[in-house]
């Protein structure tokens, strides 16, 4: 276990080696338990395994990314290995497991922000009226919460790189922690709108009284997407609550605090598509199915695999 000092932490059974990319303490908070990145690395590998078995399976390239956050995941979690137990204070192994973890989720949401558009695009071949909703654009969609991730993202690793930085020249992490802040707080306020938005199309899709047959078809499905969401989510408030609190507040200097709300919600949300992958579920042609986008809104059936 580490033990605080007063100015960071550092772990009295891990000396500090000194060497040239070695921060004076341990950023983390803790020396990383070694048993929960192995977990990581094999339920992320094997999730890996499974996605591009679908992917290729039922040909959703579109859900392309979901795969790459789980190799992404699997890379943040050998670097924390290698935190854990070859150097704690190494800050590349730092920045480089932050920069993989942070941005796996991101990923993740791009999928799902697809399969909302594909969902959308459906439901318009099924007769659902989303001609006189403008606001179910897939397209706009899509790329709109796309655009908001990347920019959040883009904050987030820069205030991560830079409070590494901060920490190696023993200067204060205050200005790149804002920044992390910053990013979190509008990637927070993004994906809260998509769950919003979310949450109105599905209760407009149950209440659509001519739509009922076609809405038990997909329940499932809709179901599971929206609990991947809320378990996305639920991290991005963590990892908010965690940054407001400032580089070694109670949060992020504890562990557990990582394992429940940040490792957790993602395996969970990594899981719940492997079982309901979209393959199953959604037409597998282009997103451009929409009456706004002037093109024919008409969609092929596709029958749920057995």
């Amino acid at each position: 276990m580490s033990s605080p000092t007063g100015a960071g932490f550092i772990d009295p059974s891990f000396p500090n080696p000194h060497g040239p990319h070695d921060a004076r303490i341990v950023i983390y908070g803790y020396t990383p338990n070694f048993a929960l990145c192995i977990l990581g690395i094999v339920l992320f590998a094997v999730s890996f395994f499974l996605h591009s078995f679908h992917l290729v399976r039922y040909r959703t390239w579109y859900f392309a990314p979901f795969s790459l956050a789980c190799v992404m995941e699997v890379l943040g979690y050998i670097f924390r290995s290698l935190s854990s137990r070859k150097d704690p204070y190494h800050v590349i192994y730092f920045v480089i497991q932050y920069f993989c973890i942070v941005t796996a989720p991101v990923f993740i949401s791009a999928s799902i922000y697809v399969c909302l558009s594909k969902l959308i695009g459906w439901s318009t071949a099924q007769g659902f009226d989303t001609e006189s909703r403008r606001w179910l654009n897939p397209k706009l969609i899509l790329w709109g919460f796309v655009a908001c991730d990347i920019a959040a993202t883009v904050a987030q690793i820069a205030g991560a790189a830079l409070i590494g930085s901060a920490e190696s020249d023993q200067k204060s992490p205050k200005v790149p922690n804002d920044i992390l802040l910053a990013g979190l707080a509008f990637q927070t306020f993004a994906f809260a709108v998509f769950l919003a938005l979310l949450g109105t199309f599905v209760f407009q899709l149950r209440r659509d009284r001519n739509f009922r047959s076609a809405w038990t078809e997909k329940a499932s499905f809709i179901f599971a997407l929206g609990s991947s969401s809320i378990l996305v989510f639920l991290r991005t408030i963590f990892r908010l609550a965690e940054t407001s609190q400032g580089v070694f507040g109670h949060l992020s200097s504890h562990e557990v605090y990582f394992g429940v709300l940040e490792f957790t919600p993602v395996v969970m949300a990594v899981w719940i598509m492997v079982v309901w992958h979209p393959g199953r579920w959604l037409p597998t042609g282009p997103l451009a199915d929409h009456p706004q986008s002037g093109m024919s809104s008409s969609l092929p059936s596709v029958e749920k695999a057995a």
